[in-house]
């Protein structure tokens, strides 16, 4: 009887033990790709005002192979071991305290903290103030694609732009994953697009509504820009006097807003030109914008590989060489 009842807690024990268990990527040291490991890891509980989500797919950003590199302990300061992804689609599985609006089986997307454990697993906590219900018209893995670089979009187009219907704005770097998004929500604010693309992704940056673009590959684009514009966006890694030609772009009074972060904005006080660079902020409401955007076909979620979580090691490396192009999410095992 005792030899069975000690089975029996063996049996329970080695159960709980499963049922808590998940897979996850995360490093142990800030380095190259390499400190990346696919491993088990305790499934995280709900706390108050958080809820766990099972998570349909993350997504890869390159903000995730800074902070693995440890080129932004600065500013976002992780704790090891950290999980990358800060983008997160899924459905809601248990709930904390104090929450209110979300329930088990919602399906949710959201941009988490950048400073906490993120999405590169099978469940993630996540503020319940952070979530919106995902789209329905998308897939629910691929809606990973939209929350950080759609946010960055329209925030750099609408919160410091100040783009309105009518205004001419400039996209360099459209053929991005956040190009993409600028183009089509510029485009659906009534601005007139121009944009710059390689040969490789000129159909798509067109495709996406954008009325001009120039091969930034052949052509200058402070010769190919004959009319000012009132925006100038910047997405690309450009050299310092690049950045600065963008300004002569830009009319008297307009603005040019940068992403490249690292590399402040420059201004012309002279012209009133305000040179803002953009810090992406997690604004739940703008997400359900968006959204609402996709359901009505005004905005188009593009991805562009479908990777399991077990190979993000190695989309990392990738990434590193520059061989990374588009938006690729990044699926976790079902069971």
């Amino acid at each position: 009887m005792v030899l069975n009842r000690c089975f029996e807690f063996e049996a329970t024990w080695i159960a709980v033990k499963v049922r808590t268990e998940m897979k996850a990527v995360r490093f142990n040291e800030y380095g190259n790709p390499s400190v990346l490991r696919y491993e088990d890891v305790e499934q995280p509980l709900p706390g108050a005002g958080q809820v766990r989500i099972r998570v349909a797919a993350t997504s890869f950003n390159s903000v995730d192979g800074n902070i693995r590199g440890g080129f932004m302990q600065g500013p976002i300061p992780v704790k090891l071991p950290h999980t990358p992804g800060i983008d997160v689609a899924g459905t809601v599985d248990a709930v904390g305290e104090g929450v209110d609006g979300l329930a088990v089986g919602n399906d949710v997307i959201g941009f988490l903290p950048m400073d906490g454990t993120g999405a590169a697993a099978q469940y993630v906590l996540a503020p319940a103030d952070i979530l919106t219900p995902a789209p329905k018209s998308v897939p629910l893995a691929d809606a990973a694609a939209l929350p950080v670089v759609g946010l960055t979009a329209y925030q750099a187009l609408f919160d410091h732009g100040k783009l309105t219907a009518g205004q001419r704005v400039l996209i360099n770097g459209a053929g991005g994953a956040v190009g993409g998004y600028a183009v089509q929500l510029a485009k659906n604010a009534g601005a007139h697009v121009i944009a710059t693309a390689s040969p490789r992704s000129s159909q798509a940056v067109t495709s996406a509504g954008a009325d001009e673009v120039i091969d930034h590959t052949t052509t200058s684009v402070t010769a190919a820009v004959t009319e000012p514009v009132d925006l100038a966006l910047n997405l690309a890694p450009v050299a310092p006097d690049e950045l600065a030609a963008l300004v002569t772009l830009v009319r008297p009074g307009g603005v040019l807003v940068n992403t490249t972060v690292w590399m402040p904005a420059p201004s012309d006080e002279a012209r009133d030109v305000r040179g803002i660079d953009l810090f992406v902020r997690s604004d739940a409401n703008q997400l359900a914008q968006l959204v609402a955007s996709t359901d009505r076909g005004e905005l188009r979620v593009d991805v562009a590989e479908r990777v399991p979580l077990a190979e993000l090691p190695a989309l990392h490396a990738r990434a590193a060489d520059g061989a990374v192009h588009g938006k690729v999410i990044v699926i976790p095992p079902t069971a």
